[in-house]
């Protein structure tokens, strides 16, 4: 194991010993010699800008998680030094193919550059494909409620977008969300049927879904919420509560989406309405780590575990 960081060692030890969201490690998070100790597992650190610099002949899956204009050069010199999969922590068109767990992540032919989509699409294509499945969707709208990113100014400061200029925790802030371009790649039966856009609120951990379905199959509402409610019991990927949670009730849920089954509605012609949480730090988090399982499993020859 091996991390990269354009951070000092230093730096990037106390960051991850004292989290402003998620509080502080109640272990221990030391340096020496470059090396950085987790309670007791030692993981070597680097802080180089050139990946050629690097030995990574003992990396088997690298998390391409830097977001910089270099990502796809530094992904493709990875290949070239022997990497055997890079997995891109977002949107990345130029990535051999976009899989999402519990949606598309079964389309796997060996792809060497993966991305691992958003924290959105993680939370949205895995809903609808089930939705579709066991009702069949004619169209969709969908409106994530988005705490705010690193993205976004702490104060105004003048972006491309002229909304997005606005001081991130002062105002709700109506945008685009990459899960819109994204379901082309991941569900592309659906792409051209669902609408999606974003308000990012002056939150700073975890975000919702409300989604509007136009089904084919319409039942009543309790027979739909208690298909949606037996289809996920098991899964890794949807999770379900009936309790009445707030946003900081699903800080560090590892589901790509909790739905909310007192939330649930269903108005004349067949317009269901779902309303979900996803912890867009946590949960994508766990998905990246799941997809190299799930990736080196269908690599070895494996089943498709949570596909």
């Amino acid at each position: 194991m091996l991390i990269n960081d354009i951070a000092s060692p230093e730096l990037a030890a106390y960051l991850f010993q004292y989290d402003s969201v998620f509080g502080p490690w109640p272990g221990s998070a030391v340096v020496e010699n470059d090396v950085l100790h987790i309670d007791g597992h030692a993981i070597p650190m680097a802080t180089s800008a050139d990946l050629a610099e690097l030995d990574l002949c003992d990396i088997d899956v690298l998390f391409e998680c830097t977001g910089s204009d270099a990502a796809a050069a530094n992904a493709r010199c990875c290949i070239g030094k022997g990497v055997a999969q890079v997995i891109v922590s977002g949107p990345a068109s130029w990535a051999d193919s976009t899989l999402i767990l519990g949606a598309n992540a079964d389309c796997f032919r060996g792809e060497r550059i993966v991305s691992n989509g958003s924290c959105t699409t993680n939370a949205l294509a895995p809903l609808l494909r089930l939705v579709d499945e066991l009702f069949g969707v004619i169209g969709a709208q969908m409106t994530t409620v988005h705490c705010y990113t690193g993205s976004q100014p702490s104060v105004d400061q003048p972006r491309g977008d002229f909304a997005r200029s606005r001081a991130a925790a002062l105002s709700m802030v109506p945008t685009t969300t990459s899960a819109h371009r994204l379901l082309k790649d991941v569900l592309p039966h659906l792409a051209g049927l669902v609408e999606a856009r974003a308000i990012r609120v002056p939150t700073a951990s975890v975000s919702a879904i409300d989604l509007t379905v136009a089904v084919r199959n319409s039942r009543t509402e309790r027979e739909m919420s208690e298909d949606l409610k037996r289809a996920v019991t098991s899964s890794a990927i949807i999770g379900w509560t009936d309790k009445p949670l707030v946003s900081v009730d699903l800080r560090a849920r590892p589901e790509s989406l909790v739905l909310c089954g007192t939330e649930i509605s269903l108005a004349r012609g067949g317009l269901l309405r779902l309303f979900g949480w996803y912890d867009n730090e946590w949960a994508f988090a766990a998905r990246m780590l799941d997809m190299a399982c799930y990736l080196r499993t269908k690599r070895d020859g494996g089943s498709d575990a949570v596909a």
